[in-house]
C-alpha cells in the first residue's frame, strides 16, 4: 500500500514540563487515529439511536486494524433510513444493544485520537450512549474532516465540504454509501489528502491541526513561529516588538505550553490579536520556581509598563491615608510614604477608595475634615461641621491638643496598628441607627466605607507583620521531588533556587541565601516592594506544604488585631453584592439588609 507523502517528516515531540510527551506535540506521522463513522435512526443523541459503527485505526499511512458492528438500537427504525442506508430492522434485530458494544468500541479507541467527518454528530452519541449506560467517556482528542476541509480547501477546488465530495476530490478508491465502515475506509482517504494538504500551511503536530481546525485567526497563524524553541519550564515571557520594547509580560508553569495558547482558538481577546500583530519575538526568562515567575513578572510590568498589560495601564496611582504629624492632626491622600512620624494607612488602588475608608473614619472618630494648617496661637474660624457636632473644633481652641489626641487621632493610630475595635464599633453602632430609623439609602453608604476601611487595615497589618521580618528563609516540596526555596527580606524576594531531587537542600539554601539580593528597608509598612509582591510571597508562606526554615524574628500579628473581624468583613461584602446586584429592593429586603451587619 502506498503510504501518503506526510510520513516522511520527522518526529517533532516535545516533552510536557513534567517529562512526558506531549500528544498534542506529536507530529501527525507519529499520531495513531481512529477514523469513526455512525448509522443512526436520525434522531437526536440521547444514549439510543445508533444502528451501525465503522472504524479504522491507522498511524504513519497503516492501517492497524478495523471495527465493525451492526448495533439493535431498541427503537424503530424509520423507513427512510432504511432507504438511505439498506439496512433493516429485520439486520438489526439479532445485532448486540449498544450497551454490548461499547466495552470493546472504547477498547479500540484507547490512546488514540478520534477522527470523524462532521465529529460532534458522532461524538455526541457516543458520550450520550456511555452516559446512560455508565460508561466514562475517555475524552479522547477529536480531529474534524470536516472542519479541516473547510479551512484547508478553497471553494474554486470543492463545492461543498461533504464526505461524497471529498471523497472524490482526493480520489479514494472508497466512494462513501451511508454504511459505517465504508464511509469510515472514506474519511481515512480525506484525512490524509487533508493532512498533505496542511503541510503548505505550516501545520504539522496533532496540537496545530487541532487548532488549524478552529477558528484561529490569520495573525495567530502568521505568527505561532513565535513559540518555537521555549523552554518547558517556569518562568516569565516577554513578547518585544520590533524595537525592542516589551509589548506584553506573562507568566507560567510551562513557558512553551502558554506561549502556544496565544496561537490557538481559544485566545480571543482583541488586545492579545494587535499584540500578536506587533509582536516579532518572544523571550522566555527561566525561573527557579512558580514564585519567582510571578514576582519577576510584577517587577517586569512595573518596570516598563507593557501597553498590552491591563495591571501596568497606572500603576503609579497607588495612594496611601496619612494621620498627619501636627499639632491637630487630619487625613490625607498621599501617594508617597515619608519618614515624617506620620501613620499611614494603605495601600489603596485608588484615590476614592482611599477618601472612602477616610469617610469611614470620620463617622467613627471625631478628626477633624479641614485642610487647615491650625495654630495654638491664634484661631480660625470653624466650619459648619463644628456648628453641627460632627467636630470638636480644635480651629476654635474649643479641644486641647492632648483631649484631641486621645478622642480623634489614637483610636485611628491603633486601629493601624493594632486593635481596630473601637473604630468598628461606632460604625456599627452608626449602622444600626440608620437601619432602626428606616435609612436604608444612607446605611448602605456607611456599609461601604466600613468594607472599604476593613479590607485596608486587615491587608496592611497583614503585610506589616512579615515586612518587619529582616529575614524569612521558606521551602516547599515541588512535583518533582526536590525543594523550591526562598529567601524573602522585608517582605520582598531576595533569592530563589530549587534544590534537585534526592539531595539534601541546604547546601542549595545557603548558596541562595549568600547570593540573595541586599534589602534596606524603606519608609511605611511595605518599605522594600510593592503591596502585590509581598502578598505573592504571604500566599506562597502560608500554603500548607510550606516550610519556614529560618526567620531573624517573630512572625506575629496584633492579638485583637484586624484579622479577627475578617468575618464581618465577608458578611459586609456578601450584603453589598446582593445589594448591587438588585434592580430595585422591597422595604423587608433593605430592612433585613441592613441589619446583617450587627454584631
Amino acid at each position: 500500500m502506498t503510504q501518503p507523502a506526510y510520513v516522511q517528516g520527522t518526529l517533532d515531540s516535545l516533552l510536557s514540563a513534567d517529562g512526558s510527551v506531549d500528544p498534542a506535540a506529536l507530529s501527525l506521522a507519529d499520531t495513531t487515529f481512529v477514523v469513526l463513522d455512525l448509522e443512526t435512526t436520525g434522531g437526536a443523541p440521547d444514549g439510543g439511536g445508533i444502528t451501525e459503527i465503522g472504524a479504522v485505526k491507522v498511524r504513519a499511512g497503516e492501517r492497524l486494524g478495523e471495527f465493525a458492528t451492526l448495533v439493535n438500537p431498541g427503537e424503530p427504525l424509520p423507513p427512510f433510513i432504511t432507504v438511505l442506508t439498506g439496512i433493516t430492522e429485520a439486520m438489526l434485530r439479532p445485532a448486540p444493544s449498544i450497551e454490548t458494544v461499547l466495552p470493546a468500541l472504547l477498547e479500540f479507541l484507547r490512546g488514540a485520537v478520534l477522527v470523524a467527518h462532521n465529529a460532534p454528530y458522532d461524538v455526541g452519541f457516543l458520550k450520550a450512549a456511555c452516559a446512560r449506560h455508565g460508561y466514562p467517556w475517555p475524552g479522547p482528542r477529536v480531529l474534524d474532516t470536516a472542519a479541516l476541509a473547510r479551512r484547508a480547501l478553497t471553494r474554486d477546488e470543492v463545492p461543498n465540504r461533504k464526505l461524497g465530495t471529498l471523497a472524490h476530490f482526493f480520489r479514494s478508491p472508497v466512494q462513501p454509501n451511508h454504511r459505517a465502515l465504508d464511509d469510515a475506509k472514506a474519511t481515512v482517504d480525506v484525512l490524509h489528502g487533508l493532512i498533505e494538504r496542511l503541510g503548505s500551511f505550516k501545520v504539522h503536530t496533532l496540537g496545530d491541526a487541532i487548532e488549524f481546525a478552529k477558528a484561529v485567526t490569520p495573525a495567530q497563524r502568521r505568527q505561532r513561529h513565535l513559540a518555537d524553541g521555549l523552554p518547558h519550564v517556569p518562568g516569565v515571557y516577554i513578547f518585544r516588538a520590533a524595537d525592542e520594547r516589551p509589548l506584553y509580560v506573562g507568566t507560567s508553569k510551562d513557558v512553551a505550553t502558554r506561549v502556544r495558547s496565544y496561537f490557538t482558538a481559544g485566545e480571543k481577546r482583541a488586545r492579545i490579536s494587535e499584540m500578536l500583530t506587533a509582536a516579532v519575538r518572544v523571550e522566555a526568562v527561566e525561573c527557579a520556581h512558580s514564585l519567582e515567575a510571578e514576582v519577576r513578572e510584577l517587577r517586569l510590568i512595573a518596570a516598563h509598563a507593557p501597553p498590552y498589560n491591563r495591571r501596568s495601564k497606572f500603576p503609579e496611582r497607588v495612594v496611601w491615608l496619612k494621620l498627619t504629624a501636627e499639632v491637630f492632626p487630619r487625613l490625607s491622600v498621599v501617594r508617597r510614604l515619608a519618614e515624617d512620624g506620620a501613620t499611614y494607612l494603605g495601600p489603596f488602588s485608588s484615590r476614592r477608595t482611599a477618601e472612602l475608608a477616610a469617610a469611614g473614619v470620620y463617622d467613627a472618630v471625631p478628626l477633624r475634615q479641614c485642610n487647615h494648617k491650625l495654630s495654638l496661637r491664634s484661631k480660625t474660624p470653624a466650619c459648619a461641621l463644628a456648628e453641627l457636632g460632627r467636630c470638636p473644633a480644635p480651629c476654635e481652641h474649643e479641644i486641647t491638643p492632648e483631649e484631641y489626641d486621645v478622642r480623634a487621632a489614637l483610636p485611628f493610630r491603633t486601629a493601624t496598628s493594632g486593635d481596630p475595635g473601637p473604630v468598628v464599633s461606632a460604625i456599627l453602632a452608626r449602622l444600626d441607627s440608620l437601619a432602626d430609623r428606616q435609612r436604608y439609602e444612607e446605611a448602605a453608604v456607611v456599609r461601604s466605607r466600613l468594607i472599604a476601611l476593613l479590607r485596608a487595615l486587615i491587608r496592611m497589618q497583614r503585610l506589616d507583620a512579615v515586612t518587619r521580618l529582616p529575614e524569612v528563609v521558606a521551602a516547599r516540596r515541588d512535583d518533582k521531588g526536590g525543594w523550591e526555596i526562598a529567601v524573602i527580606r522585608h517582605g520582598r524576594l531576595a533569592a530563589a533556587a530549587t534544590s534537585p531531587p534526592r539531595e539534601h537542600p541546604r547546601p542549595t539554601l545557603d548558596a541562595a541565601k549568600l547570593t540573595a539580593e541586599t534589602v534596606l528597608p524603606g519608609a511605611g509598612p511595605v518599605p522594600a516592594a510593592t503591596a502585590e509582591e509581598t502578598e505573592r510571597i504571604l500566599a506562597w508562606l502560608e500554603r500548607p506544604d510550606t516550610r519556614l526554615v529560618e526567620t531573624s524574628g517573630d512572625w506575629v500579628s496584633p492579638v485583637r488585631g484586624a484579622a479577627r473581624f475578617s468575618a464581618l468583613l465577608t458578611r459586609a461584602e456578601a450584603a453589598a453584592s446582593g445589594q448591587d446586584s438588585s434592580v430595585r429592593l422591597s422595604v423587608t429586603d433593605r430592612l433585613d439588609d441592613a441589619r446583617s451587619l450587627r454584631l
